[in-house]
Parts: structure tokens; sequence; C-alpha cells
């Protein structure tokens, strides 16, 4: 084996090339490549490393070995980057500042992320909602229903695209205007299931549609417990609506559990067993979710500067992070205790009219609480 990688297009550096060579080789999943990057400490090094040294790597058999030694040769790189191209699909490994701080963070990230759409900073404040592909009429509403005013809240709703739970939390954020992400385990160009095709491209229109595998990649059965780590990942917390004992809805809520994330769970009817596995989690010490409210107020207090701005600003609450320069200008004259709207006016410079519309969209938020008489309450 040569000592030296094929050279790569003079616009993508050499250490993506071989993130993304690495993420190719079959075998390689994403414990298996953290404990190779721990070993040889870069992609390029794990490439070039001799096969007795790739021998001695937990995990690493003689047929992973194999496929890493000859991945030069078998993995057509230049391939999956022009099909990229031509399908305007972005690449994000662990070293791009558009990758997302809070999977890197997760005991086992994905290497590289295709991504159709565009993740923005503001996805940092994002909520995972999953469960049973055989919903009922009352969890689709419910998914929907707690879906589009978490985006109204100003929270972007992760989800899997799947049909059930999934594909009402993507269309009740699509619906209330906000901002979905859906991660698949099939490629982002072979979308899982078909009839989902249209869905898919409207969340993409809207946020991204991502996935750790390649762009045609087939849905593989055990490609669906593993994508699942990364829509906690993704996410503050996983709200689960409707999942039965045995649904691959409690594997996400495991995952979140696992990497410090808030699990949340709505409760249903006790004689439906789609509400079995909600009921567990909620005896195991889940939050119980009835309104938005439930899930903001567990959140709590984000005192963390705006991914969105660069002004250092603190943010009390993720709707924030969705305000445009009027409606920061109207919260910005609030204070923590009760004043009165007059007051707001003034503090503001701006009209009656402008503050007293700005109040109610602020109010529908979650922002302020207007209090009887003429006051208002920041929350």
């Amino acid at each position: 084996m040569s000592s030296e990688l094929a050279t790569p297009s003079p616009a993508i550096p050499a250490s993506k090339i071989a993130a993304l060579r690495l993420a190719l080789v079959p075998g390689v999943g994403p414990l298996t490549r953290k404990k190779l990057l721990q070993r040889f400490g870069s992609p390029e090094a794990v490439l070039l490393a001799a096969p007795s040294d790739l021998r001695a790597v937990e995990r690493v058999g003689p047929k992973v070995c194999r496929a890493i030694a000859t991945a030069r040769s078998d993995i057509d790189v230049d391939g999956e980057l022009e099909l990229c191209r031509q399908n305007e699909i972005e690449i994000l490994d662990e070293s791009d500042v558009g990758y997302p701080a809070s999977l890197g963070e997760i005991p086992d990230p994905p290497g590289v992320l295709f991504v159709r759409g565009k993740l923005q900073p503001s996805d940092a404040m994002a909520i995972g909602i999953v469960g049973s592909r055989h919903a009922t009429h009352y969890g689709l509403a419910q998914a929907e229903r707690l879906a589009g005013s978490l985006a109204r809240a100003g929270l972007t709703v992760v989800s899997g695209l799947a049909r059930g739970i999934d594909a009402a939390a993507h269309r009740g954020a699509l619906a209330a205007g906000g901002r979905t992400i859906a991660v698949l385990a099939s490629g982002v160009l072979n979308i899982y299931p078909p009839e989902h095709i249209e869905l898919a491209d409207e969340v993409t229109a809207h946020g991204a549609v991502i996935s750790e595998s390649p762009p045609k990649f087939g849905p593989l059965a055990g490609m669906f417990p593993q994508r699942n780590r990364i829509i906690s990942g993704l996410s503050l917390g996983v709200i689960v609506v409707e999942a039965s004992t045995r649904s691959g809805a409690l594997i996400t809520a495991r995952h979140a559990m696992e990497q410090g994330r808030e699990v949340f769970a709505v409760p249903g009817p006790v004689t439906s067993r789609m509400s079995h596995g909600c009921h567990r989690l909620i005896r195991d010490g889940a939050k119980l979710v009835e309104t938005v409210d439930d899930v903001l107020e567990e959140l709590g207090p984000l005192a963390v500067a705006a991914p969105a701005s660069d002004d250092g600003r603190e943010i009390h609450h993720p709707g924030e992070l969705a305000l445009n320069e009027l409606e920061r200008q109207v919260l910005d004259a609030i204070p923590s205790e009760a004043t009165t709207v007059d007051a707001v006016i003034s503090a503001s410079g701006l009209t009656a009219p402008q503050v007293l519309a700005t109040l109610s969209v602020l109010e529908m938020r979650r922002l302020v609480r207007r209090l009887s008489g003429n006051s208002v309450l920041r929350l």
C-alpha cells in the first residue's frame, strides 16, 4: 500500500476527503470509527495505518481491516462528491463549522453528515418528537399540535420522516411556519417511505433532511435504531407520542437519557397499547407532557448567547431566537417584573399600535403574559 493518499480536489481539504472515505468504508460504524480515531488521531492516519496496527484496535477484525486497506481503490469518493454537487447536498464532517455542536458531544457521533437543505445555528434549540408508525388519531393530533406550538415558540422540530407520529410532527412544524429537520436511516436521495418524498421536499425547503449514509443508500433495518441517536443528539430533549412497549421510539428515548437529554412523554388512554410505552417512560421519570408549556418549563432558562446573532445577548427562552428587530425591541423594553403597557411604549420608543400588535405575537410565542388591566410580564 502506498504511503500517500490520492490527490484530493483542490477545492476540498484532504482531511475532509479522508473523513468521507473512512465514513464510506463498509463495517466501520460510529463506534468502530471512534476507536480508530482514538488510536490513530485522524481519518488520514487511519487510512495510512499498517494492517498490523489496525488489527490491534478493538472491533477491527480481518474483514474491516481489509476494507480500510483497500479503501482508496474500492471507494469512489469523487463519484460521491460529484453526486452531492449535482444535487446540492452539503457534506459536513466534525471539523466543519456547520457541523452541529450537540452531535459532537455524544459518545458515537456520525463521521460525516449528508445534508439536503440548510442547518442553521438556531437549530441548536431543537426538540425531537418521535412515536409509533401505527399511530392513532389521538396520537397524530397530539404530535401535530405539540410540534406546531414548539415551532411557534422558536424551537426546531427534529424527527425521522417515518409514517405516523414522525410525519405528523414534521407537518405540524411546517404548518406553523417553523423549522424542522428529518433524520433518515436511508440516504437523502433515497427517501423512505417513498410516499414521503413530497414531505421531504417541504422539509428541505424549511429546514434540512440529513443522513450519515451515502445519498443513494437504501433503508436497511439495522440503520433505523442507529439513526435514532442522531435525532436525540440534535435535540435538547425528546418527546415520545404513542409507543408500544417494543417501539423504536423507546430506543430514541434511551439514547436521549444516555446523552443527558431531557425525556418527555405524552400520556394516552390506558386501554390503548400505543400508550403503554409512554406510561412506562413516565413511571421511570420522564416528564409528563400535556401542553407545550410543560416542555418549555422543563428546559428552563437557557442562559446562552444567541447562536443566530453576534451580540452576545443572553437568551432566556428559545423563542427569542426567532424574533425580528421590532419584536426584540419590544421584548427588551419589558423588565422581569410586571409593568404597564404605557411604560413599554415609552421604553421602546415605538408607537402604541406597534407595541400592542407586537405584544400579541410575543404572547403567542409564550415570551410574555398579559395580566389583568394594562400590565404585562416577561416570562
